[in-house]
């Protein structure tokens, strides 16, 4: 990321501070039919079009605003990299919540089960992730200021805001306690993946897969922010499955978890205070 990148980032940044007057220290990204989880969460709403340099969901599901509250940022839908976006365009939004001062993120997704012990309206914690996007957010200039031109991501999945999301499931999921945990790999869609792409993925060790998230998780990784993960398995992988896969049924089943991952967000969010 070069210098005027991140000089748009903290405009845009600074540029909020002038809206509100929280500060939180925690971000959240909503993906695919995860939006109403928030929908009882009272806080400031700004449109992404409102938001200098500032990219705009064009996918269902995703609203496309920031609800600021107290105690989180909250991105009420993203934007993808099939939609058009560069990478550094998609991991826009978390250089402007790091630079608006957001230290942890915790980020979720709507995904396919690659793992056969998996099924359609589990919630999945991300332990670690692959990269089949063909292409990093931070290919380019680096802005040396902000962070390293090579950058580590052996903890890229905090350990501890795992231990912490376990804990809150126990809480108020304990039916579902404990949460499983796997590798999430991205691919860059839009289309589903193919029965073979399936089988490979299995083969590289992988549990889930989906459009997103990655590129979120290297960005703060990058701004040395510490990440938590959290999919909604909303399919089975192709092969897997005895129908096609439709985007309806991803919607679909993001309201099927509504409640549940509305509970676990709420606990998140009382526990990082």
């Amino acid at each position: 990321m070069n210098k005027d990148y991140t000089q748009k980032a903290r405009q845009a940044a600074d540029w909020l501070k002038q809206q509100v007057p929280h500060r939180p220290k925690l971000g959240l990204i909503l993906g695919s039919g995860l939006s109403e989880v928030v929908d009882d969460v009272q806080g400031i709403d700004i449109s992404y079009k409102d938001i200098p340099s500032f990219p705009i969901s064009t996918v269902s599901g995703h609203k496309g605003l920031l609800r600021i509250t107290p105690d989180v940022m909250i991105m009420v839908g993203r934007v993808h990299y099939y939609e058009g976006w560069t990478l550094s365009e998609v991991v826009f939004p978390v250089f402007v919540m790091n630079f608006f001062g957001v230290e942890r993120l915790i980020i979720t997704n709507a995904a396919g089960a690659v793992s056969t012990h998996l099924k359609p309206a589990d919630l999945v914690l991300i332990r670690d992730h692959i990269n089949l996007m063909g292409v990093n957010p931070f290919i380019g200039p680096n802005d040396a200021e902000v962070g390293p031109r090579f950058f580590d991501m052996t903890q890229i999945w905090s350990h501890e805001l795992r231990i912490y999301a376990q804990e809150a499931a126990k809480k108020v999921l304990p039916k579902r306690y404990p949460l499983p945990e796997g590798v999430y790999a991205a691919l860059p869609g839009p289309n589903y993946e193919t029965p073979a792409e399936i089988r490979m993925l299995q083969v590289l060790g992988a549990d889930l897969v989906g459009m997103s998230t990655v590129p979120e998780a290297i960005a703060a990784s990058y701004l040395r922010m510490k990440a938590l993960g959290i999919s909604c398995v909303t399919n089975l992988g192709a092969g897997l499955s005895k129908g096609p896969l439709n985007h309806e049924e991803v919607v679909e089943v993001g309201k099927m978890v509504e409640q549940d991952m509305r509970l676990l967000i709420q606990e998140l969010v009382d526990r990082f205070k």
